[in-house]
């Protein structure tokens, strides 16, 4: 009657020892440690560069604990705070500004459980410390973009349609182009109505000019704010997580603003330079008439810049932007047709349509390819065009490395941000005040375990041993599994586990209670303990649905604290319902199921008169 299978064992044996597999990470704690990671693509971290560090860091008597090479650059562990800021400055004027040191804090789990995947929970920026942002979106930024991209394609649409024009201009809000005569105003007005679905036009008459004013719709310039918000949220996660930075929350707060939280990076000035940290794109055309000797001895001819090709020699490249990396709607690493290095660039539309009209004007001449990148400007390939290039597929190869094709990409597509921000916010919470929210935290969930547990103990007797040990189990349970699914976990998370305690005895004390009435009516001791589990199972299921539901619908509609109160209560439940049923009843049938009992070990049962006459 009260027997489980063996393979029911089986399961229940390693479910607990998986999950205390993946709870002990988060028990090790974080060490400080330095990050170097590369400022821009071409330049790399590699073993040269570690035992040069290692040199340096042993020469200046400053200790640390380990090194981990990654491909995204080095972390140096070190025993205490003091010696990583001490660190952390002798690193940055060793490796120069070719990489951005910042301070980190790294897990202390043993290697090998980091190679099966056991790590622990990230920890939100109220445990862990870090930086917090909160970044406003310039509206009036992002209509002057839009703007500017609308006057450049409007420009190039007359000029393919051979409409001609006296000239076009911004004032403010608007885009105004002079016509000689009405008739090319008006042929005007059906080709860019065609083209330009999300512009207004109106013909106007100023001095006896024909003139045509251009406005981006009401509806469509909502659509465009609320984009250039989002497209800034991508673009800002794109750069943190592409540029090494863990676990960081990226949220929009309200119309036009954005929270950025990166927990464990307590260097506010590297925090800023890796959110600022972009690259993008240039086509330009290369001056091969230009006197190259001159340009090398200062006397740069006008309308020009002086390059050096990367792994090439010095180039004069036109200053007169044709194409930039805005176009870019994917990038992504591969090879050319010489199995080289390359990265392959999707366009827009009018993207596409300004490089074809580029290659096809300019067959037999050098362009120049240029990636900028935190203000510093490189040539990365000047190939000359042979033929006109359609179809908005366009390849930059020219001696780079698999890494370095890579890295391009990331940072291609990163891109730009789609309106300028400022901060308007910044806060730093130090390690120190992370570590006393854990230890309130751990506290008030231990102090509550302890009281439950007690309390539990008393009153039920070795039942209640098995409650506890079973609510124990479950507190296993529900830190494995955040620490599986690589949760982040905050005050409001540790809450959450704090009431899933309490809500898991909830369920036990259902099923003692259940015990005691069968015992009341009767039942032999085996006979209890079977009627207890099954008939306890329909209100445990009951009571634990509509928690759940309610915690579902704060996961859905919440935001921030809330979802990460909602994502902890969730999952308790889910490991109350195994806990605090399977286990425990495995455990008492393994105590008691295969033996004959005189009476239940639950307690004192009070049995009333009226019960004993009618038995």
């Amino acid at each position: 009657m009260n027997r489980y299978p063996l393979w029911k064992y089986i399961v229940i044996a390693v479910s607990i020892l998986l999950g205390l597999l993946y709870t002990l990470p988060n028990f090790f704690g974080e060490s400080p440690a330095v990050q170097i990671s590369p400022l821009r693509a071409d330049v790399r971290t590699d073993t040269a560069l570690l035992q040069r560090l290692e040199q340096v860091l042993n020469q200046q008597n400053l200790p640390y604990n380990g090194t981990i090479l990654e491909a995204t650059g080095i972390k140096i562990r070190f025993a205490d705070t003091d010696t990583q800021i001490k660190a952390k400055d002798i690193l940055s004027s060793e490796v120069g500004s070719d990489y951005v040191v910042a301070l980190n804090l790294l897990p202390n789990s043993p290697q090998w459980m980091r190679h099966i995947g056991a790590l622990p929970m990230y920890l939100g920026l109220d445990l862990r410390g870090g930086v917090h942002f909160m970044l406003q979106v310039d509206m009036a930024g992002a209509l002057t973009k839009s703007l500017d991209r609308f006057s450049a394609d409007l420009r190039s649409t007359l000029r393919e349609q051979r409409i001609p024009s006296a000239g076009i201009e911004r004032d403010r809000s608007k885009i105004i182009i002079r016509f000689r005569d009405e008739q090319a105003r008006e042929k005007a007005i059906t080709e860019l109505g065609k083209a330009f679905e999300d512009l207004a036009f109106q013909s106007e008459e100023v001095g006896g000019e024909a003139r045509l004013t251009i406005s981006i719709k009401p509806e469509a310039l909502v659509r465009m704010q609320n984009t250039a918000v989002q497209r800034n949220i991508t673009t800002l996660r794109n750069r943190v997580n592409e540029l090494g930075v863990a676990e960081p929350i990226i949220q929009q707060a309200g119309a036009d603003r954005v929270i950025v939280q990166l927990p464990g990076v307590q260097d506010t000035a590297k925090a800023k330079d890796i959110l600022g940290r972009t690259a993008t794109l240039e086509v330009r055309m290369v001056d091969e008439e230009g006197d190259i000797d001159a340009a090398l001895r200062g006397s740069v001819p006008p309308g020009t810049e002086l390059f050096t090709e990367r792994g090439g020699g010095p180039l004069l490249v036109k200053k007169q932007i044709l194409l930039t990396g805005d176009r870019i709607t994917d990038a992504q690493p591969g090879f050319d047709q010489d199995h080289q290095p390359a990265v392959h660039l999707t366009l827009d539309n009018n993207g596409s349509r300004i490089f074809k009209q580029l290659t096809r004007n300019n067959v037999g001449k050098r362009m120049a390819i240029l990636l900028v990148e935190k203000n510093l400007t490189e040539v990365v390939t000047a190939p000359v065009i042979r033929e006109e290039i359609g179809g908005g597929r366009v390849q930059i190869s020219g001696k780079m490395s698999s890494i370095e094709a890579r890295d391009v990409a990331l940072l291609l597509r990163a891109g730009a941000l789609a309106a300028p921000m400022e901060i308007v916010e910044e806060r730093t919470i130090g390690p120190s005040l992370g570590a006393e929210n854990i230890s309130k935290g751990f506290n008030s969930t231990l102090f509550g375990f302890l009281a439950v547990a007690t309390f539990i103990m008393a009153y039920y007797s070795a039942i209640g041993v098995i409650s506890v040990v079973a609510l124990a189990i479950n507190l296993l349970f529900l830190i494995g599994l955040l620490s599986i699914l690589q949760a982040t976990l905050t005050l409001p998370g540790m809450a959450g586990m704090a009431l899933t305690v309490g809500m898991a005895i909830d369920a036990n004390v259902l099923i003692n209670e259940r015990i005691r009435d069968e015992i009341r009516h009767g039942a032999s001791p085996q006979a209890a303990i079977h009627a207890g589990y099954e008939r306890a199972w329909d209100a445990i299921i009951d009571t634990n649905l509509t928690t759940l539901l309610a915690g579902l619908g704060l996961m859905i509609f919440g935001s921030g604290p809330i979802k990460g109160f909602a994502v902890v209560l969730c999952l308790g439940i889910l490991t109350t319902l195994f806990s605090a049923v399977t286990v425990s009843r495995a455990m008492v049938n393994l105590l008691y199921g295969n033996r004959k009992l005189a009476r239940v070990p639950i307690g004192t049962i009070k049995i009333s008169k009226k019960s004993s006459n009618k038995h």
